[in-house]
C-alpha cells in the first residue's frame, strides 16, 4: 500500500542524479506527494485517525483536528484527536485535544456521537474554540446539536463548555411575526407526507422552522428548543467575526449562523441556505469578494455527487453551481464527501479541498482526500490526482 508520504518523482530524480555525482544543493528539499486515498502515517508510523476534521494554522504551525475513528464503531469512544505539522505532509500525533467521559447522562459521554470537529483562534480572548456536531449516547441522531469546548493551546486539553440546539426561540434574518403565523397555519394533513409541492412549499415558507424555535417531543425523544445542528464547519471572515455553518431542519437546509465576539456562542442573526435542498457536510472558503461552499447530498455514508453555492455576502443571496469535480468517479465526488476548505498558509488563491472516504464497516481505515482547488472563469474546480505535492501553487 503507497503511503501518502512516499517518495515522489523529485526524490527519485535526486538519487539519480547524487548516483551519477550531480547532487542536489543540500538545501534543496523534494517536496513530498499527497496521495488521496491512501494510508497517510503520521510520525508514529501509524494512519492518521482524524476524520471529519479541519486545519487550523497558527504562528506557523498547521493542527489537524478530527474525530477518532474506533475499528468497529462511529460512536465516539476517544474524542477529538490532534496532529501537528509544519508543511502538510509530515504529521505529528499531539494527542487526544477533547476526550469524552466516563460519567453517565454527561453531554459527551463515552460512546454518544460526536462529528465534524473544528477549531478556530480568537484573538479578543486568546482561546481556542472547537465546535462540532454531537448526539447524546443511546438517541441515535434525534438530538441535533452543537458542541462547543475551549482550550489556552492548539493541542488542548480542551474543556467542554455545554451543548444545545441553535437560537432557541429566534428565527432567520428577514422572517417576519406575520410569516411565523402564515406557517403555523398551515394545516398539518397536507404536508404529513414528504417530497409534495405543497410540503416543499412549507419547507421553503419555514415549517420545520417555526417548529424547532420551540422545545417539543418527536413521540420518542424530548428535544429542546432551537434549530438542529448536524454536519457542521466555523468560518472566520476577513473582518474577525466569525460563523457556524450546519445542516438543519432535518438536513433538509443549511443555516449559517453568526457568532459571538468570544466564538463560543450565537448572536441569533443567522440565514437559511437552499431550502429543502437536502444538503449536508459544508465546507466555506472565501476567494476575493466571493463566498464559495461545496456541500454534498444526503445519502448516508455513501457518496454521492458534490454541490456547490456561491454569494457575494455570507448572508447571501446564495447560487447553485454545478458539481466543481473533475476526473474518474466525480459524479460521486472520487468516492469521498467534503469536509473542509484549507487556505495554504503565506500563498494566494490556494485552497486544498478536504473530504473523507467513509468505511462503515471499519471506521479507523476511512482515508482522506486532499485535492487542490483550480479557477477557471473565477469558478473553483477540484480534479482528481493521483498525487501531487504543494509545489502546485507555486
Amino acid at each position: 500500500m503507497r503511503a501518502n508520504l512516499i517518495i515522489g518523482a523529485y526524490a527519485i530524480a535526486a538519487l539519480l542524479a547524487a548516483c551519477s555525482g550531480n547532487e542536489k544543493p543540500a538545501t534543496e528539499v523534494a517536496a513530498k506527494e499527497i496521495a488521496s486515498g491512501e494510508i497517510w502515517p503520521d510520525d508514529r508510523g501509524e494512519h492518521i485517525n482524524a476524520h471529519g476534521g479541519g486545519v487550523m494554522a497558527y504562528e506557523g504551525t498547521y493542527y489537524w483536528y478530527g474525530e477518532h475513528k474506533a475499528d468497529t464503531t462511529s460512536s465516539a469512544y476517544v474524542g477529538v484527536t490532534c496532529y501537528s505539522s509544519s508543511n502538510l505532509t509530515d504529521w505529528k500525533y499531539e494527542g487526544v485535544a477533547l476526550s469524552v467521559v466516563d460519567e453517565p447522562g454527561h453531554d459527551i459521554e463515552r460512546g454518544c456521537v460526536l462529528e465534524r470537529p473544528k477549531v478556530i483562534y480568537c484573538p479578543t480572548t486568546k482561546k481556542f474554540v472547537m465546535w462540532f456536531h454531537l448526539e447524546l449516547k443511546g438517541q441515535g441522531y434525534a438530538q441535533a446539536r452543537y458542541g462547543v469546548a475551549v482550550s489556552d493551546t492548539p493541542t488542548g486539553p480542551f474543556t467542554f463548555l455545554r451543548s444545545g440546539r441553535v437560537n432557541p426561540g429566534l428565527y432567520p434574518l428577514g422572517m417576519t411575526e406575520k410569516d411565523v403565523a402564515a406557517v403555523e397555519a398551515i394545516p398539518a394533513k397536507s404536508v404529513e407526507k414528504w417530497w409534495t409541492p405543497m410540503w416543499y412549499d412549507a419547507i421553503d415558507r419555514g415549517l420545520f422552522v417555526v417548529r424547532d424555535a420551540k422545545a417539543h417531543s418527536d413521540g420518542h425523544h424530548d428535544l429542546p428548543a432551537g434549530q438542529m445542528a448536524r454536519d457542521q464547519t466555523v468560518y472566520v471572515d476577513t473582518d474577525g467575526r466569525a460563523y457556524h455553518i450546519f445542516a438543519s431542519e432535518d438536513n433538509l437546509t443549511l443555516h449559517i449562523a453568526e457568532l459571538t465576539p468570544d466564538f463560543t456562542a450565537h448572536t441569533g442573526r443567522y440565514v437559511r441556505v437552499a431550502p429543502a435542498g437536502h444538503n449536508e457536510a459544508p465546507a466555506l472558503f472565501r476567494r476575493g469578494n466571493t463566498y464559495w461552499m461545496i456541500t454534498s447530498g444526503c445519502t448516508g455514508w455513501a457518496p454521492n455527487e458534490a454541490r456547490m453555492f456561491s454569494a457575494p455576502s455570507i448572508w447571501g443571496p446564495w447560487t447553485q453551481h454545478p458539481n466543481p469535480c473533475r476526473g474518474p468517479k466525480a459524479e460521486l465526488t472520487f468516492m469521498g464527501q467534503s469536509t473542509y476548505i484549507l487556505p495554504v498558509e503565506g500563498k494566494e488563491d490556494a485552497f486544498i479541498f478536504m473530504a473523507d472516504i467513509w468505511r462503515p464497516r471499519h471506521p479507523s481505515d476511512a482515508r482522506y482526500i486532499w485535492l487542490p482547488i483550480t479557477f477557471e472563469n473565477d469558478v473553483p474546480v477540484v480534479e482528481w490526482r493521483d498525487s501531487w505535492t504543494l509545489d502546485f501553487f507555486e
